[in-house]
C-alpha cells in the first residue's frame, strides 16, 4: 500500500499539466490519511473543484483513524530527531504523515523533499517523484 503525500495531490489536481497519478502508482493501492485529506482539501478556491476532489478523497482507505495521542506524539519525536540531526523538517503535518505511513508500514510517494529528510533519520520508506 502507498499513503501518496499532498505534494502529489496537488500535482495531480492542478488545472494546467496535471500529473498523471495512474503512470506511477496503482490507484488500488493507494491510501490516505487525515493529515493528508485536510492539507489538499483546504487548498482549494473553486467550489465546484472541492467538492469533486472531496469526493475523491473521502473515497480512499483512510489510515490512522481517528489518529490517537500516540500517533501526534510520534510525529513530534519524528520533528525532534530530524532537528537534532541537523536536518529541518518545514512542515509538522509532513512529521503526522510520515509517523502514519510508519506505523501502518507505507511507502510515501511525494514532491516534498521533507520525507527525504525524515527518511535519513527513521524507517520511513518514501519515493520521490
Amino acid at each position: 500500500m502507498i499513503l501518496v503525500d499532498t505534494s502529489v495531490w496537488i500535482a495531480t489536481f492542478r488545472n494546467r499539466n496535471p500529473l498523471d497519478l495512474e503512470s506511477v502508482v496503482d490507484f488500488d493501492e493507494i491510501v490516505t490519511c487525515l493529515p493528508v485529506i485536510q492539507e489538499v482539501l483546504q487548498g482549494f478556491r473553486d467550489e465546484g473543484a472541492f467538492r469533486r476532489a472531496r469526493e475523491a478523497m473521502l473515497a480512499l482507505p483512510v489510515v490512522g483513524s481517528p489518529i490517537e495521542e500516540d500517533l501526534f506524539t510520534d510525529a513530534v519525536d519524528r520533528y525532534r530527531v530530524a532537528r537534532r540531526g541537523g536536518l529541518t523538517v518545514r512542515s509538522s503535518a509532513d512529521c503526522l504523515i510520515a509517523a502514519c505511513a510508519i506505523r501502518n508500514d507505507l511507502e510515501v510517494v511525494h514532491l516534498d523533499r521533507d520525507f527525504r529528510a525524515l527518511s535519513t533519520v527513521s524507517p520511513l520508506r518514501q519515493r520521490a517523484l
